[in-house]
């Protein structure tokens, strides 16, 4: 048997529970199928392909048709497989052997993760108890690290805390790399740090479809960035790396905008409506601005609880095993009817009796 390289035996895989269960609120995705309309043109389209052929390199259509969207030149646009992808893209450019990434944590998992697999060093800034994030630690990190890459989540997973506008500032005014914003769930949020790129900044902001486009089967996300950022990216993507299918599905996707908004207006509505009962129970709630809650039981142990509603055919997301989430649960925005399920659960699991 071959080892695998050094630095890589530590490191663990992406888990996520996989349980066959009635009401599935563990993965952040859409719990509405794509628009009316969208798989009938999207088999249109595919009906003309020529399979024969490879795919446009450079995806240039679904980077016109983005760029359309944010107001933007294609050229600000890099796309590619699921925003993970994107992000690897990133930091096999700007990171790797040598260099180091910075995160403050509690926040998504793969930043770090795909950090290490480049091969970069990763310093992990701490969140406040509350999760916010002070300014002074931001500045600590940046003296201390003085990282090539600084991630920020806005809103952040899996606390769903959407970081001020001065936070992005001051990063781009101080740190002395690039300053990475993942808005993986921006349009539940009531502010983007889209506006904020441009030529002279060292800033790019990731998304996805997989959340309110309803296309987290596609695997398609992308990023908006400096067009001298976007040249320097095809230095490292595989060749023909998006394919038709991809390609096509996202560009069709956006001729649904609006039912995409009406979507997320939804979303918010039954998110805030989920925070507000669970606070009124004994668990503590975190303010969010994406498409999940967390929150942490304070009678029963996190975990106990998870268990309990996987027992009723539920399944949210167990983070009490992760760093400074002790017994913490984050539950996905479900349909109304599938939230009205786990509410009506988690009220007899954890009320006194």
């Amino acid at each position: 048997m071959i080892p695998v390289r050094d630095d890589l035996r530590a490191l663990d895989g992406y888990h996520s529970a996989q349980v066959d269960v009635d009401v599935r609120l563990n993965t952040n995705e859409s719990p509405f199928g794509p628009p009316d309309g969208f798989r009938d043109a999207l088999a249109a389209e595919l009906s003309r392909v020529d399979w024969n052929r490879y795919p446009d390199r450079a995806a240039n259509a679904l980077r016109a048709d983005i760029a359309d969207l944010h107001g933007c030149d294609p050229a600000q646009v890099f796309v590619a497989n699921g925003s993970n992808e994107v992000l690897q893209t990133v930091l096999l450019a700007y990171a790797g052997p040598g260099r180091t990434v910075a995160t403050f944590e509690p926040t998504y998992q793969m930043h770090a993760q795909i950090a290490r697999v480049t091969g970069a060093t990763v310093y992990e800034g701490e969140r406040g108890v509350d999760f916010t994030l002070d300014p002074t630690e931001v500045e600590r990190v940046l003296a201390v690290a003085a990282p090539h890459v600084v991630f920020l989540t806005s809103p952040n997973n899996p606390t769903g805390l959407v970081e001020p506008r001065e936070r992005v500032e001051q990063l781009l005014d101080s740190a002395p790399g690039l300053v990475v914003v993942d808005e993986a769930y921006a349009q539940f949020a009531d502010w983007t740090a889209l506006d904020m790129v441009d030529e002279a900044r060292p800033l790019v902001v990731t998304r996805t479809f997989s959340k309110t486009w309803s296309m987290a089967g596609a695997r398609l996300g992308y990023l908006v960035g400096p067009t001298w950022l976007v040249a320097e990216l095809d230095k490292v993507v595989l060749p023909y790396h998006l394919d038709v299918v991809k390609q096509l599905a996202g560009r069709i996707a956006l001729r649904f905008t609006a039912a995409m908004n009406d979507r997320v207006e939804i979303l918010v509505s039954e998110r805030d409506r989920i925070s507000a009962a669970l606070r009124a129970l004994p668990i503590d709630v975190f303010d969010s601005g994406a498409n999940f809650v967390l929150f942490r039981p304070t009678a029963i142990a996190g975990r106990a609880v998870w268990q309990q509603l996987v027992d009723r055919s539920i399944l949210v997301r167990d983070c009490s095993s992760w760093p400074r989430l002790d017994d913490c649960l984050r539950v996905t925005v479900g349909t109304p009817d599938e939230n009205d399920r786990f509410l009506s659960a988690i009220d007899t699991i954890v009320s006194p009796s």
